[in-house]
């Protein structure tokens, strides 16, 4: 059964929080879709991933290019895994896609955009009444990652 995971990004923004998620994802072997809604997003976190940190760089690619089955994190509106991803990371409010077919689903949200609060809270109710294993994480105050009870 697919793990869903919400984490509510307090001190931290989704640039600089994305990229560790997603190396954690690929160490694992994993590989991943990023779900966006917003093309603005998409492409800033396409240029983003790139050149986040100077020593390192995730490979990936945007679902609309070439080669896109072959990339290690895919990133798209469609949700339609042309990677084959184990890993789908939501980044903005919108429709999820079949989550069945992922080993896990991480729910980013904003912790200072009430609309994606608002919209994580609404998943959170109706992914819960779908029997799926569920988790949340929440920032400490250093911006380690906490899971709560």
């Amino acid at each position: 059964m697919t793990e869903i995971w919400f984490y509510h990004l307090e001190t931290t923004a989704l640039k600089a929080a994305l990229p560790d998620l997603l190396e954690k994802t690929l160490q694992r072997g994993w590989r991943a879709y990023v779900l966006g809604q917003d093309d603005d997003l998409l492409d800033e976190l396409n240029t983003h991933l790139w050149a986040y940190r100077d020593e390192a760089f995730l490979g990936h690619g945007l679902e609309t290019a070439e080669f896109a089955d072959r990339q290690p994190i895919l990133l798209g509106k469609t949700g339609e895994r042309a990677n084959e991803a184990q890993v789908l990371f939501s980044v903005t409010p919108g429709d999820l896609p079949d989550l069945t077919a992922y080993q896990r689903c991480l729910i980013v949200f904003e912790g200072r955009d009430d609309a994606h609060i608002g919209w994580a809270r609404a998943q959170w109710k109706q992914l819960k009444t779908q029997n799926f294993d569920m988790a949340y994480w929440k920032q400490n105050d250093l911006g380690r990652w906490e899971k709560m009870q």
